[in-house]
């Protein structure tokens, strides 16, 4: 004999998936104008404009490729070239770039709209949204540059660049879930934010970006496998600086983590929605 809540479970996820995507759609004008306001905002006072955009990475790239690498002179595993270093801090700088833009916004995305929250009727859901297409944008516009410097200097990966794709949409969902949960929280109890600022700071080097896991002592090595962010990174350098497909399977508890904090952040979103209105 079925159990009709059991039964109705998934078909209860599949009707709140379909009105979450239906008001998106409705509101795709709101949340596309809102990012659009928000990157011409940003350099809507400065002379050169949306060439910051540009000028920022292109300089980030040259130091690290060219004046980092050719002071360090590291050695890296399977990975040979002039540049080679510096595309591997370049991929995992970019990543870590990502990851934390999204979360620093996520988390204060409720407390920068609360006037907007309080004046204007709009389903809240469509502000991480914004927050996170702007994230993306700027990552988009950083990462094409550091793709043409691939093509150009002839370390451009090929067709095993397409496997970053799954490993792209895990990093956004992870931080994502990470951010909304941080954004609820800080609402209530303003030092998350502050304390999270700080965690970052150690998160950074304990991932392996400016260094690799090879290097560092054989009874430390285990420890990373805790870091969600290390699997991610160190499949985007394998990538670009190898040329190698990601290990699936290092991936698996990121991916575990990545669903059990954007359910997290549903159910904290929808159970505290009405209640950030009034803390704001």
């Amino acid at each position: 004999m079925t159990n009709p809540t059991a039964d109705q479970a998934p078909a209860a996820r599949q009707s709140k998936l379909k009105t979450l995507l239906l008001v998106l759609w409705t509101y795709r004008g709101f949340i596309l104008g809102s990012v659009k306001r928000e990157f011409q905002a940003r350099y809507r006072n400065s002379m050169l404009g949306a060439f910051w955009v540009v000028l920022n990475p292109l300089a980030m790239i040259f130091v690290y490729t060219v004046i980092f690498t050719k002071l360090m002179h590291p050695s890296l595993p399977n990975a040979s070239g002039p540049f080679a270093y510096g595309i591997y801090l370049c991929a995992g700088l970019l990543t870590w770039g990502l990851f934390t833009e999204n979360v620093s916004r996520l988390q204060n995305v409720f407390l920068d709209n609360g006037n907007l929250l309080k004046k204007q009727s709009f389903p809240r859901v469509c502000l991480p949204i914004i927050s996170l297409l702007n994230a993306v944008l700027n990552f988009t516009v950083i990462f094409s540059i550091f793709i043409g410097f691939l093509l150009i200097s002839g370390n451009f990966p090929g067709w095993v660049i397409l496997t970053l794709i799954p490993v792209l949409l895990i990093q956004l969902l992870f931080s994502t879930g990470l951010g909304i949960i941080l954004g609820v929280l800080n609402v209530f109890f303003r030092d998350i934010g502050q304390l999270f600022g700080i965690v970052l700071q150690f998160w950074f080097w304990f991932t392996p970006i400016v260094y690799t896991i090879t290097i560092l002592p054989t009874e430390l090595q285990p420890l990373f496998k805790f870091n969600p962010m290390a699997a991610l990174i160190i499949a985007y350098q394998g990538v670009f600086v190898s040329g190698a497909i990601p290990n699936w399977r290092s991936l698996w508890p990121v991916t575990l983590l990545t669903v059990l904090l954007c359910l997290t952040a549903m159910v904290l979103f929808r159970k505290h929605a009405g209640e950030m209105v009034d803390e704001l």
